[in-house]
């Protein structure tokens, strides 16, 4: 099998890679993600000029990728600058509209990809533990429309976004796969509130509460009780995604702790010749390299017709991400001794980052648990 990517994709990565480098720098990139907002519009914009959000979504959709390797290859640049941009929020919402939405809600998705709409996945509950199945909101019939009642945890974006993809019940027991319905709800529909919050890594996310938030028939994604099959695919995407970010990040810590083994002196020689430490990144360059070869596999897998060959992918990219995403972190520091844990410096935050991916879509324990579930079915 060729695994090297196309001419275009080449092209993409490169011009990504260059953006980041010149325009997204660790102190700009820190300034945005733990300002007050979490987001740059300009620099978002830019992204978008570029192509960036365009190459996530099928020439059906309006973009000009949308494959499994074309994801990969864009969250894997913004990977490398810890980029905090709204992208995971088009990425997912837009993929659930292309499956199962109307030609109206399709609309939508150009305007995600021309930057112009910031949309977040409303999903995550307290008390879920990952699961997809299980949603206590409720969604009941009001008039000609439907009316939303429940609580949304951890949104990212959440506080940004000007539009909500909402997953509610509208039948069956709170763990049912069928039942769940999802809906599109603008963010300043009366009822809806937003509490938004810092993250560790970074960027920010939002608690929602929906308190009888009504809206029309039209905001009905797919068919009544049918969601949880497009909700499952949207979460697939994000799931590759943050991945293949992970990968990136990995990247860099890689590359800032082999400058520093060869530049750092003691007994006037560079620690990077003592060979317990060249033993220690040795391993971890096996390691990364194991992680970029589940990310391909999960890319690959994403054009598969068998679900629980691409669903098995994923959850096997997820927890080796999550294994080797804190094992990178925790060396990556090690070897730098204690100026790895300072703020000035940029692997610290690399760090946080891929520890906190692990937490993003489901943890390693989940995954591990879905693999194995998978495999059974």
């Amino acid at each position: 099998m060729n695994f090297e990517h196309t001419e275009d994709r080449r092209m993409l990565a490169d011009t990504l890679n260059r953006f980041v480098a010149e325009q997204y720098g660790i102190e700009t990139r820190n300034h945005i993600a733990y300002g007050d907002t979490g987001t740059d519009p300009a620099l978002w914009a830019r992204f978008a000029e570029l192509g960036a959000i365009g190459a996530l979504f099928p020439e059906a959709d309006g973009g000009f990728g949308g494959a499994g390797f074309d994801v990969a290859v864009v969250f894997e640049a913004l990977g490398g600058g810890l980029v905090v941009e709204p992208f995971v929020g088009a990425l997912v919402v837009g993929r659930a509209l292309g499956l199962a939405g109307s030609a109206a809600q399709k609309e939508h998705i150009a305007s995600l990809i021309d930057g112009s709409t910031v949309a977040a996945l409303a999903h995550e509950e307290p008390g879920a533990h990952y699961a997809l199945n299980r949603v206590t909101t409720r969604a009941v019939r009001h008039g000609d429309g439907w009316q939303l009642t429940g609580h949304k945890a951890v949104v990212l974006h959440g506080d940004q976004a000007q539009m909500l993809l909402v997953s509610a019940r509208t039948s069956g027991a709170v763990d049912d796969e069928d039942g769940i319905s999802l809906f599109l709800v603008p963010a300043d529909a009366a009822g809806l509130s937003r509490r938004g919050m810092g993250r560790i890594d970074g960027g920010r996310a939002a608690e929602v509460t929906l308190q009888n938030v009504q809206v029309g028939a039209s905001a009905l994604v797919g068919s009544e009780g049918e969601g949880f099959a497009t909700l499952e695919h949207a979460v697939g995407w994000g799931i590759l995604a943050v991945c293949a970010e992970a990968l990136g990040a990995m990247d860099v810590a890689k590359k800032h702790t082999l400058e520093y083994l060869q530049t750092r002196k003691q007994f006037g020689v560079p620690i990077g010749s003592f060979q317990a430490l060249q033993h220690r990144m040795a391993d971890l360059l096996l390691e990364v390299e194991q992680a970029r070869s589940a990310v391909i596999n999960a890319a690959a897998a994403m054009d598969s017709t068998d679900r629980a060959e691409r669903e098995r992918a994923l959850s096997a990219a997820k927890v080796t991400m999550g294994r080797i995403g804190a094992l990178v972190a925790e060396e990556s520091i090690q070897l730098h001794g204690g100026i790895g844990m300072t703020w000035e410096l940029p692997l610290s935050h690399y760090a946080k980052r891929l520890v906190m991916v692990d937490h993003q879509f489901g943890d390693e324990d989940h995954h591990l648990a879905r693999f194995i579930a998978l495999g059974r079915s």
